[in-house]
């Protein structure tokens, strides 16, 4: 067997909710919220997260999984929710966040990494 080489020390990926859990035992990939037109993109990459990635030993990795949509012209609050295999929705069901508030948890996950070997995820 050929030995891994590793080129770096940490990998991130910033993806989608796809994986994340919307019920007890259902992903949001599985639960008919995605679109079929994109699930050619959203399927391969929530299999990569969970059959291989999850099974990675040897590289540090983080899988940053945003929530179910995206505010486009919502404000930077800075009072966002993290967590890490079920989506996080608000006190009406919503699972939403803003652009800047998603930069501002990407940003410090780049700068000072909290997440090792694992996934998070954000929303309000």
């Amino acid at each position: 067997m050929r030995e891994k080489q590793n080129f770096f020390t940490h990998f991130k990926f910033f993806s989608g909710a796809g994986t994340l859990f919307c019920a007890p035992g259902l992903r949001v990939v599985d639960s008919g919220a995605i679109p079929e037109e994109i699930m050619g993109g959203v399927r391969p990459l929530g299999d990569f997260y969970l059959n291989t990635l999850t099974q990675e030993q040897d590289i540090d990795w983080t899988f940053f999984s945003p929530a179910g949509a995206f505010d486009e012209k919502g404000e930077r609050t800075g009072k966002f929710r993290l967590g890490k295999d079920d989506l996080i929705v608000d006190e009406n069901g919503q699972s939403h966040i803003s652009v800047q508030d998603y930069a501002v948890a990407m940003v410090d996950e780049l700068e000072k990494p909290a997440h090792h070997k694992e996934r998070f995820t954000i929303g309000y």
